[in-house]
């Protein structure tokens, strides 16, 4: 599940914040705004180094309760969804959860989404937090009489246990564990019902947990203590960002949105193109066949550049024999970054960036940083073994 682009630190007065936000603050969290929720953005005593490498070596707990949430129900329901978002639901059963998107008609990405599918007539959506509304509007103009579109976004909290001790510390806290990839269990924990998802935005094996608002608080503070013998960090959106972005999964609003489609993201396994008909499938087919005019890839520096997003992708400059220095040509520009950072694990800097189609794994390009052409070598993602879909 990807989260929308950051607005900037937080401060101001009409940010929404987490039903755990006062749990937060005890943790010393510095906050920032996100997709107009206040959230912690890292933690004293830690950092985003310490919270990163807490996941990728033992286990972190992640607060991502603004991301939206969206009932569907009634006869047909699964269907119905099924015939607006690109994933065919068609292929999963009751009790698993699918990635999918929302297109614009024109091809483009509304929003990416995890569905947990209850029942044919009962799906439940987790969309990112700033487009939850307009998702939800979508699909009530879209689904027939009789199913009904619900938006619930401050009826549930989501925590995020993520990492390679995730099984013990949600084993101890009395919750099932070891379901596969992408399943759900509907259970409770200490009388609170609780949905236990395998999946997350890390890479590592971990699980999502949705929970009422109003007792959220004894879920986080069971996993807490349950994770205590296990090292459990909470982590916030920052350590979330790299994390994910070593992984190569994309992020609405800068690796996917309106201008960005799925078959240029590299997302076409996103989209069910046997189904008769969803969003933006008529553009979306149109460009498949035709071969997109850039594509999404990823990016590793091969000395010291720090990629950021909006900087340009250039070929690499080539030495002439020429007389004349005065006015060099200038590389020829491939496209921009969309996401970029400096990896925790790697101790360099990666990226992934919207390019020309022609450019190849194993090619060298430049990017502009700091007024520097910097190297980076076009590899294949993750840029770290993933362990999320391990046994």
């Amino acid at each position: 599940m990807s989260d929308e682009q950051s607005t900037g630190p937080a401060g101001t007065a009409t940010l929404q914040r987490s039903p755990l936000h006062d749990r937060h603050v005890a943790l010393g969290a510095k906050f920032a705004a996100f997709g107009g929720w206040s959230m912690p953005l890292e933690y004293a005593g830690a950092g985003v180094l310490a919270e990163h490498t807490a996941v990728r070596t033992a286990v972190g707990i992640f607060d991502v309760s603004h991301l939206g949430k969206i009932d569907v129900r009634g006869p047909g329901a699964a269907e119905a969804v099924n015939a607006v978002l690109t994933a065919d639901l068609g292929r999963i059963a009751p009790g698993q959860a699918q990635y999918t998107l929302l297109c614009t008609p024109d091809g483009g990405v509304v929003d990416d989404m995890i569905a947990y599918l209850r029942s044919p007539d009962d799906v439940f959506l987790v969309p990112n937090a700033a487009n939850g509304a307009t998702v939800a509007a979508v699909l009530a103009e879209a689904v027939g009489d009789g199913v009904r579109v619900t938006d619930r976004h401050h009826d549930f909290a989501v925590l995020a246990v993520q990492g390679t001790l995730s099984d013990e510390v949600l084993r101890t806290a009395g919750l099932p564990v070891g379901h596969p990839y992408l399943s759900f269990v509907e259970t409770e924990l200490a009388g609170v019902p609780v949905i236990v998802c395998r999946t997350g935005y890390t890479g590592e094996r971990g699980y999502e947990l949705v929970a009422p608002s109003d007792r959220s608080h004894e879920v986080w503070d069971a996993l807490v203590a349950a994770g205590e013998p296990y090292g459990l960090q909470p982590a916030g959106l920052a350590a979330r960002d790299t994390l994910r972005t070593e992984m190569g999964y994309p992020l609405c609003g800068q690796d996917i949105g309106p201008d960005i489609t799925p078959v240029q993201a590299r997302l076409g396994w996103a989209v069910g193109w046997a189904k008769p008909a969803f969003r933006g499938h008529e553009a979306l087919r149109r460009e498949k066949e035709q071969g997109p005019q850039r594509t999404l890839r990823a990016l590793r520096a091969v000395r010291r550049g720090i990629p950021r997003p909006g900087m340009t992708v250039r070929r690499v400059a080539e030495a002439t024999a020429t007389e004349d220095t005065s006015a060099p040509d200038v590389p020829a520009e491939l496209g921009r970054v969309t996401s970029g950072t400096f990896s925790p694990t790697l101790k360099t800097g990666i990226a992934l960036a919207l390019v020309d189609p022609g450019v190849r794994i194993g090619e060298v390009v430049a990017v502009d940083v700091r007024s520097r052409a910097e190297q980076f070598e076009v590899v294949k993602p993750p840029f770290v073994a993933a362990g999320v879909r391990e046994p």
